[in-house]
């Protein structure tokens, strides 16, 4: 029998940036204890994806936003800010293929 989504086992995955601004990972297996290291200041209520409602917020991190179907994600300010700029500036090849070609006419 397949187990439903509330059922799962989820992993909490919190990224950040060490002193010498290396990506640091720690998966936390459960709330409670991401919890013992962050302090919550509120509960997700307002995300489309109805998973990550109720969810806790935390001082000093982004998130909850979903990684996978396993793996809720919270991010540093510093780590959000350098991966959006990573994948706002990462555009890919077809798409200027394709606006290359537009501009030839």
């Amino acid at each position: 029998m397949a187990r439903s989504n509330v059922e799962k086992k989820l992993t909490f995955r919190v990224v950040t940036r060490d002193k010498i601004d290396r990506i640091r990972t720690r998966n936390f297996d459960s709330i409670e204890s991401l919890a013992r290291h962050y302090t919550q200041i509120g509960i997700e209520n307002l995300t489309v994806d109805l998973s990550l409602r109720g969810l806790p917020v935390f001082r000093g991190l982004i998130g909850p936003m979903r990684e996978d179907n396993n793996t809720v994600r919270y991010e540093s300010p510093k780590v959000f800010e350098l991966l959006t700029l990573e994948w706002q500036n990462a555009s890919p090849e077809k798409q200027k293929k394709v606006s290359k070609k537009g501009r030839q006419k």
